[in-house]
């Protein structure tokens, strides 16, 4: 099967397409054709190998070169056969998924276990599909869980034209928050039409000195300091810290966004606000959520653009060194191909 792989850390053209060998599935796993993957952040972090504190702590980090040679967290794809032991699919079904543990969804079959997967939306293409798991599973488990968004709140989402924030504005609308939405101005009716109430213009306008005060922050930039958050929330607020931390003038950081956590959680203990770090994981049950939530169509991913699979390094400058919005997309084996085992089984 043809793959890019990673043999060290670097820039985007560190990815090289190479013929490798098809995973074989496991007991608990499924061997998927992949149609789909999208792009994360935590892609451009784990090809990078940035921050360096991550190269001792996390998977697919190692310290000199990346634990896992493929990268690509998310997924939609076909099953293609499945381990013994699993009970819930068969060959054929349409599913999505997260890849984050072992290789990825940046090539033509993948191995995920079953615990990670569920079957595809059905009102959505592959394409779709592929931009659920992390960023909308972080949408979720930030905004419903971790903060516990109710009617009436006033939230403000930081980063809200992002992958992430997308799926945020939509569910804390849902779930009859006033919203507020930091970007920049271009992203403004994007977000508008994705239900935010207000929207602050980063580039002009600084919302911790807005004289307002919001009882949920869900923060996925992580560029200001902790008493700036402060500021913003509530007596008895909840900041919500997900991702943020991009490397100054191209150069890898050491710690990052997590000084920020440190600080914020010590603090946090000292008063009624609350802040939290969100840490996510595969989850079946997140998964089956983002499906029903998506069937609903109380969710709807937005796609800035979509690659074709030998584009994946462009597609990878794209989306950390022009500021796309929303969700980038690849397309790895088009639908139509993807019926055609003969010309396309893995070797």
């Amino acid at each position: 099967m043809r793959a890019f792989v990673q043999d060290s850390y670097g820039p985007a053209e560190t990815l090289r397409l190479r013929e490798v060998a098809a995973p074989v599935p496991a007991d608990d796993h499924l061997l998927v054709r992949v149609n789909a993957t999208s792009l994360n952040a935590r892609d451009w972090h784990a090809l990078r190998g940035d921050p360096y504190l991550a190269r001792l702590l996390f998977p697919p980090f190692g310290w000199r070169a990346p634990k896992h040679a493929i990268r690509g967290s998310d997924f939609a794809g076909r099953v293609e056969a499945v381990g013994r032991s699993v009970t819930r699919f068969a060959p054929g079904d349409e599913v999505f998924g997260d890849l984050r543990e072992g290789d990825g969804a940046f090539a033509e079959f993948a191995c995920v276990a079953e615990s990670a997967v569920q079957r595809k939306p059905a009102n959505l293409t592959f394409e779709e599909a592929a931009t659920l798991p992390l960023a909308g599973g972080t949408a979720l488990l930030g905004v419903r869980d971790a903060a516990g968004v109710r009617a009436g709140q006033r939230v403000l989402i930081n980063g809200a034209s992002g992958g992430v924030g997308t799926f945020a504005v939509q569910l804390a609308k849902a779930y009859g928050a006033e919203v507020t939405a930091v970007c920049s101005g271009r992203n403004a009716d994007l977000v508008r039409s994705l239900g935010a109430d207000h929207v602050i213009d980063y580039t002009t306008s600084d919302f911790s000195r807005s004289g307002r005060t919001f009882d949920v922050i869900f923060d996925l930039v992580a560029n200001r300091p902790l008493r700036a958050y402060r500021r913003a929330l509530t007596p008895d607020g909840t900041l919500v810290l997900s991702g943020g931390g991009t490397a100054r003038a191209g150069r890898p950081y050491l710690v990052g966004p997590m000084g920020l956590v440190i600080a914020g959680q010590t603090v946090g203990r000292l008063g009624r606000r609350r802040v939290i770090r969100l840490d996510t994981a595969p989850d079946a049950a997140v998964l089956a959520s983002l499906r029903e939530l998506a069937e609903e169509k109380t969710i709807v991913p937005v796609i800035d653009r979509t690659y074709r699979f030998e584009q994946i390094p462009e597609a990878m400058r794209y989306l950390m060194v022009e500021h796309a919005r929303a969700k980038v997309v690849v397309t790895v084996t088009p639908d139509h191909q993807a019926g055609d085992n003969s010309a396309r089984s893995p070797s």
